[in-house]
């Protein structure tokens, strides 16, 4: 059943946003079901009730949606690090202020499930996904805020990539595996923010610059 999307299946106004997040629920919820090898590109079109000749339009081939999925999901995050690394405000505050977005972003369902399908896909297609559109997409743009408070004197690392990595490592630690091992529940927004204040505290205390 094929709607219009205005510009060919390709229309940027409120219609084809609500379609898509229609579509992307669809394909959450049939790769938290079926997995990402068992999900075709047919099957999410019918269970969004678009056309299947919409979604390859649109997104190219199955590869090519769960990118865009993926992509979404970071969106706000990489909004939020653009204007930071555009602007000329704190650094630091730049780092500390994106945590609490970035683990929720983590370990919510969307992105757990997604890294579960990612787990047990034996082509690495959706792995590889996942890592263009997240970690590839987010960790240069830290590294840029790390670089300038290194530049600042605000804190010391042997480079901006060895500080965004003990960040992460300090602010995700093994939820992210707890959760996508179903050992772990969803944090509430309370403790999403205590450990990203923990973590940023460790990190200052870690690149320590006096």
């Amino acid at each position: 059943m094929a709607g219009n999307d205005g510009k060919g299946g390709t229309g940027r106004g409120g219609a084809w946003q609500e379609r898509e997040a229609r579509i992307f629920a669809a394909a959450h919820a049939l790769i938290a079901e079926r997995g990402y090898g068992a999900t075709s590109m047919l099957a999410v079109a019918k269970a969004a009730k678009v056309s299947n000749e919409t979604l390859y339009r649109r997104y190219g081939d199955k590869r090519g949606l769960f990118a865009r999925m993926v992509e979404d999901n970071a969106r706000a995050i990489r909004a939020m690090l653009e204007a930071a690394v555009a602007g000329e405000g704190d650094a630091l505050a730049g780092l500390r202020g994106v945590a609490p977005l970035l683990l929720g972003m983590l370990l919510g369902e969307r992105a757990v499930s997604l890294n579960r399908a990612a787990a047990a896909d034996e082509t690495g297609e959706l792995g590889r996904a996942l890592a263009a559109g997240g970690r590839d997409a987010v960790a240069p743009l830290l590294g840029a805020l790390a670089g300038r408070a290194m530049e600042a004197g605000s804190i010391r690392a042997p480079s901006a990539a060895q500080a965004v990595e003990w960040y992460i490592a300090l602010l995700i630690g093994d939820m992210q595996v707890r959760r996508v091992t179903r050992v772990a529940a969803e944090p509430s927004e309370a403790e999403i923010e205590a450990r990203a204040q923990a973590a940023f505290s460790a990190f200052l205390r870690l690149c320590a610059a006096g």
